[in-house]
């Protein structure tokens, strides 16, 4: 393998025959690039899905009261249905071995937010403590709403990244205070969201604060909660059927209203990308094997041309003493080095590619388009043994023909 005069052999061969060699570099490389560039946009695909579930926990399930379309029990359509306290304690009752986190929501939009000469309008929230998984939140500094806070009906906020730079610049928030609506509350802590920049300019507050506030009454917006993460996808969609179907009767509305009380599972999300995942991969690994499959075909038929070519210089090798398995020791190194450095050079251009294209594919919904080293090296190595394969059956059977047949061949 590390003979000085063999590898120098073997240059002067490929040097000497520069387009063959180019033809056989093109075919590795197109196809390497192609696999490389055909999986960075599926793996583009599958981030932009991951992106549109990353803002809520992917077990979260929110319910939301409406307004009835049809009659029910003696009562008339176009009754507005209002969640109160009692329903926190009906909820966690009847379904607490289903329920991991749960939180009700009083949401006031459009309240002025002032800290010293800054100011700005956000939507202010009360929540419980539990909410903060419920949006796949992280503190960045402080802490959440606490049960002590509840207790207290405490005067404090978790703000936003956003919110803490807009109104607080380059200044630490955490401790300060801040005028929303004319009421003052300390920030506590600044939370980071992966849901983008929208859910990095809310607001929270402990419930009983913004219910005292906003409703001076029981009232409730909606609720928020995750489902117990040992359910499947199939067995919450059925809990969360049946905590409607409950609901629905506590409330009088029809089973069959579907705007009285809606629901947003997030499991069916779920459910859904899961199954279009499922086939995306499948599509991506049937092109992808069809790729490889071309440039296996392509390789070896070059590597038979090559091979034919080159049988008179391969009967001169053996007339003045080479022998059968120095013959095909060369061809397989030839053919391994080609392989090997056009596979190399078909993945550096396609993850090139993948970069320079990457923010310029966001408007086609293919977000951060990008390929495992591991997935494109696996192929290039597919491709350097289907090339020693292919330059051995060849070359064999090239070594084995006389010299002076060999000689003889036109």
């Amino acid at each position: 393998m590390f003979d000085l005069d063999r590898w120098i052999e073997i240059f002067q061969t490929l040097g000497k025959n520069k387009l063959r060699t180019a033809l056989s570099g093109f075919t590795i490389a197109f196809a390497i690039l192609l696999f490389t560039l055909l999986f960075g946009v599926g793996n583009g695909l599958k981030h932009t899905f991951e992106k549109q579930f990353a803002g809520d926990a992917q077990n979260s399930v929110y319910i939301n009261p409406g307004k009835t379309t049809k009659p029910y029990k003696g009562l008339q359509s176009g009754r507005r249905i209002q969640f109160k306290n009692e329903d926190i304690k009906f909820i966690n009752e009847k379904f607490e071995d289903d329920i991991q986190f749960f939180s009700p929501n009083i949401q006031r939009n459009n309240v002025q937010a002032i800290y010293k000469g800054e100011q700005n309008r956000y939507t202010v929230r009360g929540v419980y403590p539990d909410y903060l998984p419920l949006e796949s939140a992280v503190m960045q500094d402080g802490r959440f709403i606490s049960v002590l806070d509840l207790k207290r009906r405490s005067k404090v906020v978790a703000i936003g990244r956003l919110v803490e730079k807009d109104l607080f610049g380059n200044r630490y928030a955490l401790g300060k205070n801040i005028i929303l609506d004319g009421i003052s509350y300390q920030v506590i802590g600044v939370f980071n969201d992966p849901g983008g920049d929208n859910d990095e300019r809310y607001i929270y507050t402990p419930f009983t604060t913004a219910q005292g506030m906003y409703r001076n009454n029981e009232d409730i917006d909606n609720f928020g909660f995750t489902y117990n993460p040992s359910l499947s996808v199939d067995k919450a969609l059925k809990f969360t059927n049946l905590l409607t179907k409950v609901l629905k009767e506590k409330h009088k509305v029809d089973p069959r209203d579907q705007a009285g009380i809606r629901v947003r599972n997030y499991a069916e999300g779920t459910k859904n990308v899961q199954s279009f995942m499922m086939v995306l991969n499948i599509i991506i690994l049937f092109i992808g094997i069809g790729t490889l499959i071309a440039g296996v075909i392509g390789i070896s038929n070059i590597m038979v041309f090559i091979v034919k070519e080159r049988t008179k210089e391969l009967g001169i090798r053996k007339a003045l003493g080479a022998t059968p398995k120095s013959i095909i020791g060369m061809i397989m190194m030839e053919s391994i080095f080609v392989t090997a450095i056009a596979g190399y050079a078909g993945l550096m251009l396609g993850v090139f590619a993948l970069k320079a294209l990457g923010s310029s594919l966001e408007k086609y919904f293919i977000l951060n388009p990008s390929v495992e080293n591991y997935v494109v090296v696996g192929a290039t190595i597919i491709l350097i043994i289907s090339g020693t394969i292919a330059g051995y059956i060849p070359a064999k059977r090239a070594a084995s023909i006389k010299p002076i047949v060999a000689l003889n061949d036109e």
